[in-house]
């Protein structure tokens, strides 16, 4: 009897060990799944529907962007939903291109970008439980989007919401702020670029290329800079341009008769190549 006991527990612990050993990578999966949301907020900007393709990105509905800041998010709805246009909302979800880009590409953009499998594992993200024909349908969705504009931000909606009056008074207090400080009669001057150039305080002026567009290369941004010195407007298409984090940027304002203007000018950046 005692035998018997001693072979039944060293098989029980045998089993314990197995389990805590298996249990290892599925905890880890399980931490990966668990990728916290994103969060943006921002005015609504709401239009006809592009065609069917574009509507089938909002539920069959219009085009719905959210301005928020100097990014201007598409808006991917799963589900429709009753959105003002101009009124102020909270969206939680997956930001397609940032979570492709932690994703990854080992083959650096030489097989396409994005890949199916990176654009499947981010619909993934946003929405659990997806049939099969829904998930390849989304996939394909968001990769042709991507590929057509990969600078221009997808937001995969999870939930979104009006925004609470804080946060609206809050974000509209930052919004007069900024107003205030670029002014509404300020004079506008052209300035070459190798001129502007050397009042640049801080700004990533070499970047390493997207995974996008790996081979990199120079580009010159059009672009409107404030009295206070900031990258008001940019002020032109080129993918490339609009992938530069241009709130980084800082110039030391400008004057004209004792006064700052506003500067109309290009801003050279190099994109190295990625390794």
């Amino acid at each position: 009897m005692n035998r018997n006991t001693r072979i039944f527990c060293l098989l029980v612990l045998a089993l314990a060990a197995l389990g805590a050993c298996s249990s290892g990578p599925a905890a880890n999966e399980s931490k990966k799944a668990g990728r916290p949301l994103d969060r943006i907020q921002g005015k609504a900007q709401v239009g006809d529907s592009g065609g069917a393709a574009d509507a089938a990105m909002n539920a069959g509905g219009p085009s719905v962007y959210l301005k928020d800041g100097d990014h201007r998010y598409r808006l991917y709805l799963r589900t429709a939903a009753e959105v003002a246009d101009g009124h102020e909302y909270v969206a939680e979800g997956v930001y397609a291109q940032k979570a492709i880009d932690e994703i990854g590409d080992p083959d650096q953009g030489k097989n396409g970008y994005p890949l199916p499998s990176s654009c499947e594992r981010v619909v993934r993200m946003a929405w659990n439980n997806l049939a099969f024909d829904e998930l390849d349908a989304d996939t394909t969705l968001l990769g042709a989007r991507i590929k057509r504009y990969p600078a221009r931000p997808v937001f995969l909606v999870t939930r979104i919401r009006p925004a609470t009056s804080e946060e609206s008074s809050a974000a509209g207090a930052e919004a007069k702020k900024d107003a205030a400080a670029e002014g509404k009669d300020v004079p506008e001057v052209s300035i070459a670029p190798e001129k502007q150039s050397a009042l640049l305080t801080e700004g990533p002026t070499v970047q390493t290329a997207p995974l996008w567009e790996p081979a990199g290369g120079t580009v010159r941004c059009k672009v409107i800079i404030g009295p206070e010195g900031k990258i008001s407007e940019l002020e032109t298409g080129v993918q490339l341009c609009e992938a530069v984090p241009w709130p980084q940027f800082r110039y030391q304002p400008r004057m004209q008769g004792g006064h700052p203007v506003s500067v109309k000018t290009e801003v050279e950046v190099h994109f190295e190549p990625r390794k």
